[in-house]
């Protein structure tokens, strides 16, 4: 029997965390594993532990594998979900997940501040159409409304 009573442990290393699962026996000889979570936060070491009498391992085992099913149930749902939404997505929008201008009737045309109806699409043609930030978008109003 090893110090304090430790039978057996074994130490699983995480990003911040770290597991330790030690196989103990009290005074009473009585064994037990016992469950610890070490971190450090903030420059302070942080530990918790719990203890498990061999006499409810199966009971408290049995429940870990019912949580470890649900977990594994509920993400090939979401995944699923997550699937479905994509091709929905896909099958509206297209591969980009854009309307496509042939869909929206034509594009946007953008103009300056100051710019007449005329120059911006000319402007449009050339450039391709490319927004920038000192573009504004086209007014809904009609063509016979004032002009900037």
């Amino acid at each position: 029997m090893g110090i304090r009573g430790e039978l057996y442990t074994n130490q699983v290393n995480l990003d911040n965390r770290s597991y330790y699962f030690n196989v103990k026996e009290n005074r009473n000889g009585d064994v037990f594993l016992q469950l610890v979570e070490s971190k450090i936060k903030d420059g302070e070491d942080s530990r918790r532990d719990i203890v498990i009498f061999a006499d409810d391992l199966q009971k408290f085992f049995g429940g870990m594998d019912d949580a470890l099913k649900f977990i594994e149930k509920t993400q090939k749902e979401r995944a699923k979900l997550k699937a479905e939404k994509k091709a929905a997505k896909e099958e509206k929008f297209g591969a980009s997940g854009k309307k496509d201008n042939a869909e929206k009737g034509t594009k946007k045309i953008y103009r300056r501040k100051g710019e007449s109806r005329l120059v911006a699409e000319k402007r449009a043609a050339k450039e391709g159409n490319k927004p920038t930030g000192r573009l504004h978008v086209v007014s809904k109003r009609s063509a016979e409304s004032t002009e900037y």
